[in-house]
């Protein structure tokens, strides 16, 4: 039987939203992400994180500079009792490295975590705060997909649902 998994954005989903963010002292979690994380562990979903990271392609930061960075924010998750089973990134720019399969709203990232989880896509969630985020998932075959607008700033989207607070996707 196949897994089940809570997709996840990174930066305006997990952490508040700072343009290339890559340093631990900047990183903020969004209020309820563990909440969510844990509700849906509970329920016996794998948490991976789908996440685009021009910043690299950029010069911004370097891949060691995000990996320390995502140690330990799994760390943090990790003292809160949930496992992030795994973290994919997209650390292309198709102006700089290239066009690629991986950066949303393309669907790599989702198609190597199927193979390696033997992830069921129809019946995983997606919560992104970007429309690239939804349309890559809907083009993956995720049709659970929540559009995180903290701001109340969106007022269309692809998406099953737009939230405001993490705890409408379980509530």
């Amino acid at each position: 039987m196949a897994n089940k998994a809570l997709f996840l954005d990174r930066d305006g989903v997990i952490n508040k939203e700072i343009n290339y963010l890559h340093k631990i002292e900047d990183f903020e979690f969004i209020e309820g992400i563990f909440d969510l994380c844990r509700y849906f562990q509970e329920k016996g979903y794998l948490i991976i994180v789908v996440t685009n990271q021009s910043g690299i392609a950029r010069g911004y930061y370097s891949h060691e500079q995000f990996d320390i960075l995502t140690s330990w924010m799994t760390a943090e998750f990790a003292k809160n009792n949930i496992i992030v089973d795994k973290v994919y990134y997209c650390p292309h720019h198709p102006d700089i490295s290239g066009v690629c399969e991986c950066r949303k709203p393309d669907i790599g990232m989702f198609i190597e975590a199927q193979k390696e989880f033997d992830i069921d896509l129809k019946n995983s969630i997606m919560v992104g705060d970007n429309e690239r985020d939804i349309e890559a998932a809907l083009k993956a075959g995720v049709e659970s997909t929540y559009f995180f607008d903290e701001y109340n700033e969106v007022t269309d989207s692809k998406a099953v649902k737009i939230v405001h607070k993490l705890e409408e996707i379980y509530r």
